[in-house]
C-alpha cells in the first residue's frame, strides 16, 4: 500500500468515526486549535521567515512572482490574529449538519426527511498562503468533512508547523488527529489524485495552470476556480465620487488577490467626464492603463508613459499587479456581453444609479458575484459573514461564490416507518392507499 493510499484511507476512516461523535466536540476541537496556534506564535512566524527567505532569491531571479510571496507573509499587521479571530468565528456560527430541508409524510407511519450531512473526505491544494490551513482546517472539522491539505512548496514550513499543531490539538478531543492531514510532495499528490474510492472532492486553490493539471489527472469531483479575472464597469448613470471610490480599491487594495479588479469597462457617454477622472486616480496609485483606442484617446493629455494601447489579450489576463484593462462599451448589455465572454466568471461590479441597469446586472451576469456600488474586494467568505473561506467557487454545481459551511455539506434522505409491521411499496401502490405527501414540520426526526 502506497503512502497515500494509507493518508486517503486515514482520513476515510477518521472521518466515519468522527460522525458518531457529539457535533459540540467540534467546537471544542477549534477552541484547543486556536490556542495551540495562539500559543505557537512565534515558532510559526519564525517558520513563516524560513519561508520567506527561501522564496527572496527565487523572486528575484523571476522563478517566483512577488504576488506569489506577498501572500506568503503571515507577519503582516493583523494577519496572524485574522487567521486566528476566524477559527473563533467558525466555532460561532450555527452547525451546518442535522439540517432539515425537506419534510413529508409519504403516507400514514412514514416520513421522509432530507438532512443536511458532510461531503467527506476533502482534498484541499493550495499555493503559497499558508493561513489556509488553518481556514480549512477550522471549516472543514466545523462542518464535519476529513480533510488532506497540500501547500505550495513556497509555504512547507509554515504549513508543516500549523498542520502539526492541529493534530497535536485534536489529539486532546474525540476527533481523530487522522482528521486533518497534511502532505508536502507532487508525488503524493499525484498518487492521491488516484483516490477516488476515498477521497470525495478534491478543492485546489490557485492559478490557471494548477487547476487545469489537477482536473486532467483525477476522477474526483473537483471545486474551485481557475482566475481571477474581475471587472468593474462604469454606468452611463454613474457617479464620479462613487466610480473613483469603487474602481480604484477593487484595484489597489490588494493586487495579488483573485477579487481585485483586472478590467474597466466604461460606458462611452463617460470618455470625457468621469473616465479622465478615474484614470488620474489610478495613474496617481502607479497603475497602468492598457486602453482601446476610444479610452486611449480620452486621456492622451496626461501624457503619462503608464497609459498605452491595449492588446486583445489583455482583456482575458489576470494581471496580479499595477496592471489594468480598459474597455469602451455603448451600453450595460455591451459590458455584460463582454465580461461574460472574457472574464473567469469570479466577482464583477457596475456603477450605477438606475433600477434598470442593476437588475439587467444582477440578471444577465454569468458570475458567481454580482455586485452593484461596492468593490469586488467584498468577495470573500470572512466578509460575507462566512467565518472563513475553503475557497471561491465558480462552478454552477453544489456550491458558488465563497465557500463557507454550507458550501461543504450535502444531504441525505432519512426515511422512517412508524407502522409495526414495517412499510412496503405495496401499502401504497398495486391497489393500496395510495400517497399523502403531506407536508411536515421540518424538525429532526431522532
Amino acid at each position: 500500500m502506497s503512502t497515500a493510499e494509507s493518508i486517503a484511507i486515514a482520513a476515510r476512516r477518521a472521518f466515519e468515526d468522527s460522525q458518531l461523535v457529539d457535533p459540540a466536540e467540534r467546537d471544542r476541537a477549534l477552541e484547543a486549535i486556536r490556542v495551540a496556534i495562539a500559543d505557537a506564535k512565534d515558532d510559526v512566524l519564525a517558520a513563516n521567515k524560513a519561508d520567506m527567505d527561501a522564496a527572496a532569491p527565487l523572486v528575484a531571479t523571476g522563478k517566483l512572482s512577488a504576488s506569489l510571496v506577498s501572500r506568503l507573509d503571515l507577519s503582516r499587521p493583523g494577519k496572524y490574529e485574522a487567521m486566528l479571530k476566524g477559527i473563533t468565528d467558525v466555532g460561532a456560527l450555527p452547525s451546518p449538519t442535522g439540517i432539515v430541508t425537506f419534510a413529508k409524510e409519504l403516507g400514514p407511519g412514514l416520513e421522509l426527511h432530507r438532512v443536511t450531512c458532510p461531503i467527506g473526505v476533502l482534498l484541499v491544494i493550495f499555493e503559497a498562503r499558508p493561513e489556509v490551513v488553518v481556514n480549512i482546517a477550522a471549516l472543514a472539522i466545523k462542518s464535519g468533512n476529513a480533510a488532506i491539505l497540500k501547500g505550495g512548496k513556497e509555504s512547507l514550513h509554515t504549513a508543516t508547523l500549523l498542520a502539526s499543531l492541529i493534530s497535536r490539538a485534536l489529539a486532546q478531543t474525540s476527533i481523530p488527529p487522522a482528521f486533518v492531514q497534511a502532505v508536502s510532495t507532487r508525488e503524493e499528490i499525484s498518487q492521491l489524485l488516484a483516490q477516488d474510492k476515498n477521497i470525495d472532492l478534491v478543492m485546489p486553490r490557485g492559478g490557471n495552470e494548477l487547476v487545469s493539471s489537477i482536473k486532467s489527472q483525477t476522477k474526483i469531483p473537483v471545486m474551485g476556480h481557475a482566475d481571477g479575472i474581475c471587472a468593474v464597469y462604469l454606468d452611463e448613470s454613474a457617479v464620479e465620487q462613487k466610480a473613483v471610490r469603487v474602481a480604484v480599491e477593487s484595484k489597489i487594495d490588494y493586487m495579488a488577490a483573485c477579487n481585485a479588479a483586472e478590467t474597466l469597462i466604461v460606458h462611452e457617454s463617460l470618455l470625457s467626464t468621469i473616465w479622465p477622472r478615474v484614470a488620474e486616480a489610478l495613474l496617481s496609485h502607479s497603475v497602468a492603463l492598457r486602453c482601446d483606442a476610444a479610452s486611449l484617446s480620452a486621456v492622451s493629455h496626461l501624457a503619462s508613459a503608464h497609459v498605452t494601447a491595449s492588446t486583445p489579450a489583455d482583456y482575458s489576463t489576470e494581471f496580479l499587479g499595477p496592471t489594468l484593462a480598459v474597455l469602451t462599451v455603448p451600453s450595460v448589455a455591451a459590458a455584460i456581453k463582454h465580461i461574460n465572454a472574457h472574464s473567469s466568471h469570479h466577482t464583477d461590479s457596475i456603477v450605477t444609479e438606475t433600477t434598470a441597469a442593476m437588475a439587467a446586472w444582477a440578471n444577465g451576469l454569468d458570475s458567481a458575484n454580482a455586485f452593484i456600488n461596492a468593490s469586488t474586494r467584498f468577495a470573500d467568505g470572512t466578509r460575507y459573514g462566512l467565518g472563513t473561506e475553503v475557497g471561491i467557487s465558480t462552478g454552477k454545481t453544489h456550491a458558488r461564490g465563497p465557500v463557507g459551511l454550507d458550501g461543504l455539506v450535502i444531504y441525505k434522505y432519512v426515511l422512517r416507518s412508524t407502522k409495526e409491521d414495517g412499510s412496503v411499496i405495496a401499502d401504497h401502490e398495486k391497489g393500496g392507499a395510495g400517497y399523502t405527501h403531506t407536508d411536515l414540520p421540518r424538525e429532526k426526526p431522532f
